[in-house]
């Protein structure tokens, strides 16, 4: 069969990108004749299906402030009339030059289903995939450009796939002029690649570090988008002597990492040998360096100003963080003594390929997804868990939706280590959790390893999304779940 996606942006870094890449893949395993449109202009042949590169200058429109090679990323609210109909254009005439699809799917609430909608015109049926951040950053808080584009684009497809509940009641409420949109909305969250997420031994984990930064160490950090000092990061952990703690995502506020690295002393106050490693690029990585020195300085009066400036040091307005400064004002003389060394022991390796995060994940014991707003799907929980490493979240959003999917697997005293609560509180349960984790006996810590692998191993599996894809495409759609279930909001 004949399928056809659309993707506006790269295949790596970001979820929506490992997610088209991954699904691609999984298509062309199964036989299908996949035509990939995207932006990636560096795309080799190893991902098995036809790339088309549509030419659409060097504007990128995007949800996020940020930087891309070869590109003028600029915020969908932020484009002119004419680049956004440029844009549009040349998308839809990129749909219609390659061959007649039997089926598509569109990423992304805007601009991607519009296009299907004008390029295919009819011509075959298509599902939408969406990702949370084209809604959230784009959509709600400007319904006036960009609801009708969205709604245009919803109205023609077959079926709607969603990561989570909470997204699906999110776009239900943006896009409530569209009656009909809940009957034909589905699960269809990501999926892991269970091949090669999975648990190592603590020898085979060091060899993969070792690996990866002889690979990062060879070739010039811009090259591949991470920072220069990434492969002597990776170089100095161990999992046979350090405890090993990961962040992996985007490096803006509101992914929360900030709570994470003021937990840290704490973590490393009780567990000295802890090592955290942060991996990501974004705009708000320079403040992040700024903490970890001031957290180096015992510098207070610092952290509080990163706190009081919040959005303001990634180049958005000021606004303060909340509930890390509630923990700076109580923080105590132990946090101060223990924030030297915890800062010693924070690496960050900038952006990190996908494809490469399997030789960092399973040497490490836990995994910490701190986002302070709604994410559509926990796919690096579901990771970690796949490499036996505690996926600690935040319990909200679709990131809640996968720990209930995974608490299963542990034993009734163990499950409230999935997850935290995002207040005034989240620094201490941060580090309360993960010290619990780290300390618990060898024997009941890695049977829950094994036990977490096993469950995403049993719920995840790229086949199954890619098959679920031709089906909400085809509208087979009572083959697919219902989003069911309510849980809370950040």
């Amino acid at each position: 069969m004949r399928v056809l996606l659309f993707h506006a942006y790269l295949l790596r870094g970001t979820g929506s990108n490992i997610y088209t890449a991954s699904l691609a893949r999984a298509l062309g395993a199964l036989g299908h004749d996949v035509h990939l449109l995207c932006q990636d202009r560096r795309a080799e042949a190893a991902y098995g299906v036809t790339i088309h590169v549509p030419d659409i200058g060097r504007v990128l429109p995007v949800y996020v402030a940020d930087r891309y090679e070869g590109f003028d990323a600029v915020p969908f609210p932020e484009l002119g009339e004419d680049q956004l109909r440029r844009y549009l254009d040349a998308n839809v005439a990129a749909v219609r030059s390659i061959p007649p699809p039997e089926v598509a799917l569109a990423n992304h609430l805007v601009m991607g289903p519009v296009i299907l909608a004008r390029g295919l015109d009819g011509r075959a049926p298509y599902a939408v995939k969406i990702h949370g951040s084209a809604l959230e950053y784009t959509v709600r808080p400007h319904p006036r450009r960009f609801l009708p584009y969205a709604l245009e684009g919803v109205r023609r497809a077959s079926g709607v796939l969603v990561g989570s509940r909470h997204t699906a009641e999110s776009l239900w409420e943006v896009l409530s002029d569209e009656p009909s949109l809940p009957e034909r909305t589905r699960l269809g969250p990501p999926g892991v690649d269970v091949q090669a997420f999975r648990p190592r031994p603590l020898a085979e984990a060091a060899a993969g570090l070792t690996r990866l930064a002889e690979k990062l160490g060879s070739v010039e950090a811009a090259a591949w988008g991470g920072e220069a000092g990434a492969a002597d990061a990776l170089r100095e952990l161990d999992p046979r002597r350090d405890r090993i703690v990961s962040y992996v995502g985007k490096l803006i506020v509101s992914k929360g990492v900030d709570l994470l690295l003021a937990a840290w002393p704490l973590v490393v106050a009780r567990v000295p040998e802890a090592r955290l490693v942060v991996v990501g690029f974004g705009t708000y990585r320079q403040a992040l360096g700024r903490f970890v020195d001031a957290l180096a300085g015992r510098d207070l009066t610092a952290l509080k100003e990163i706190a009081a400036r919040g959005r303001e040091l990634e180049g958005g307005p000021p606004g303060e963080l909340r509930y890390l400064h509630a923990f700076l004002d109580g923080a105590g003389d132990d946090w101060l003594r223990a924030a030297p060394a915890a800062a010693a022991r924070i690496h960050f390796t900038g952006a990190l390929a996908h494809d490469d995060l399997p030789s960092l994940v399973p040497a490490c014991e836990a995994q910490v997804m701190p986002s302070t707003f709604p994410e559509a799907f926990g796919m690096v929980a579901a990771e970690a868990a796949a490499c036996g490493a505690l996926p600690l979240s935040a319990g909200h959003s679709g990131m809640a939706e996968v720990t209930a999917a995974l608490a299963p697997a542990l034993p009734e005293e163990l499950r409230p280590l999935l997850s935290f609560r995002v207040g005034p509180g989240a620094v201490e349960e941060i580090a309360s959790k993960l010290v619990a984790w780290l300390t618990l006996g060898g024997g009941e810590r890695e049977r829950a390893r094994a036990a977490l692998a096993d469950q995403a191993a049993h719920r995840y599996s790229w086949e199954s999304v890619a098959r679920g894809v031709i089906a909400a495409a085809q509208g087979r759609l009572d083959e697919l779940p219902r989003p069911v279930g309510s849980l809370p909001g950040p």
